[in-house]
């Protein structure tokens, strides 16, 4: 019995732990199955002249510096010993989806099409999707947030990319797979950071959600996930957190 299966995230587990979640506020319900749509590698971005002039909420104190967590996150995110490193970041990646999933719906009425009429980064980070026919689309964010969500989902049910099964490999694209999953995230990340901070203040979320981009971004960076380019929309965090002693990798 493999790792990720025995923590109890095989097939039928990982279904149940994402029906039984109750999130506070009433919320969409996805991701749905039929998505058809892969992810895109690309994003819209503009002259630095057009990006934020004004230093974002989330920038500001004290809210740079609430978290949960004093310390640093790289003891959480090191590979166990004993543990396959696959098995790890399987383990680690779906929790990283369900956890924001559970966000993202908490946030569900404030993402809609008339206040979010694209997926972006703030203003001149514009984020496109790619369908399978090689054709870019400009969604909403609820949209393009289902959307992602739809196909991440899609990749955890593949047993041949996340096998359940003791003896099973994880396949050799396994790594870029992830490294695709985890720029979707990653963009959701940023959408809400700059386009609904405001609302996880109000939540009272605040310490939660940076000490979960905290992990999430310890994680990509401890096994070369993250690509340094995707990060740019949050950057000016990431060095706060790293400042402050929350984010650290080898």
């Amino acid at each position: 019995m493999s790792f990720f299966f025995s923590r109890g995230f095989g097939r039928s587990a990982r279904k149940n732990k994402l029906a039984n979640s109750t999130p506070p506020q009433p919320a969409q319900s996805y991701p749905s199955r039929d998505s058809s749509h892969t992810p895109l590698d690309v994003s819209k971005n503009s002259s630095a002249s057009s990006l934020v002039s004004q230093r974002p909420l989330f920038m500001c104190q004290p809210f740079v510096r609430t978290s949960l967590v004093k310390g640093s996150f790289q003891t959480i995110v090191m590979l166990p010993k004993y543990v396959d490193s696959g098995e790890w970041l399987a383990f680690n990646m779906f929790e990283f989806y369900t956890y924001l999933g559970q966000f993202v719906n908490m946030l569900a009425e404030f993402i809609t099409p008339q206040t979010c009429p694209t997926m972006n980064a703030g203003p001149g980070m514009d984020y496109l999707w790619l369908d399978q026919n090689k054709k870019t689309h400009r969604l909403p964010a609820n949209q393009y947030i289902e959307t992602a969500m739809s196909w991440m989902s899609q990749k955890f049910d593949d047993q041949t990319l996340f096998p359940t099964q003791q003896g099973v490999p994880f396949p050799p694209h396994f790594t870029t797979v992830l490294k695709h999953m985890y720029r979707q995230m990653f963009r959701i990340f940023a959408h809400i950071y700059h386009n609904h901070f405001d609302k996880i203040v109000h939540l009272s979320l605040e310490a939660h959600w940076n000490s979960f981009f905290a992990h999430f971004i310890s994680f990509g960076k401890t096994f070369d996930l993250a690509d340094n380019a995707d990060l740019v929309p949050l950057v000016h965090l990431i060095e706060a957190l790293e400042a402050q002693g929350k984010i650290t990798h080898s």
